[in-house]
């Protein structure tokens, strides 16, 4: 049984305005985690770092927005552990446990964070997605980093050196699109 949302849009991320039912819910949630495998497929690797940069960060960072906490976040689990369990779709066709392991632990945490700011209405206008964005990186590289370090048994100034100070440039391009896909988004679905 589908039911149509209410026409209030406080509170509300895009994944809301389609009709109500647990398809729905399931299609998002499968949808947001094959999404990040895919992006994660787009990989440049990166001189002296265990990490390439990849599409993966933005989709997960898309992901929770566009869903909101629990579905983003299932979405992320469900990324990490089909990944786990054997399913190539980390970078470069990859599974299982990694040095960058700890990147996709914290898109997990990043997804529902910026899913959380999202149903505030940070997804609205490009100075909040701007800040959106940010934070999410943030959390990722919170995680990320510090696992990096301890997985390739690497100082701290080497783990920034390696898994963040690269990804810098990247992560500003991928925060601009991102700043105007969502709250362009929004204006076209005059919401």
């Amino acid at each position: 049984m589908s039911t149509a949302v209410a026409p209030n849009r406080t509170g509300q991320v895009l994944a809301d305005l389609l009709p109500v039912s647990r398809v729905r819910e399931v299609a998002l949630v499968v949808g947001g985690a094959a999404l990040t495998g895919l992006a994660a497929q787009i990989a440049v690797p990166v001189p002296g770092s265990p990490v390439p940069v990849t599409g993966q960060t933005f989709a997960a960072l898309l992901v929770g927005t566009t869903l909101g906490v629990s579905r983003g976040m299932s979405a992320l689990v469900l990324y990490a552990l089909a990944g786990l369990a054997g399913v190539p779709w980390f970078s470069n066709g990859t599974s299982g446990v990694s040095v960058a392991f700890g990147y996709i632990v914290g898109m997990i945490l990043a997804s529902a964070a910026v899913g959380a700011l999202a149903r505030r209405g940070a997804d609205r206008s490009t100075l909040r997605m701007a800040g959106t964005m940010l934070v999410g990186e943030a959390i990722i590289y919170a995680v990320g980093v510090p696992y990096l370090a301890y997985a390739a048994d690497l100082s701290a100034s080497a783990a920034i050196a390696a898994g963040l100070t690269p990804f810098l440039i990247g992560d500003a391009v991928k925060a601009a699109l991102a700043m105007g896909v969502m709250p362009t988004a929004w204006k076209l679905l005059k919401r």
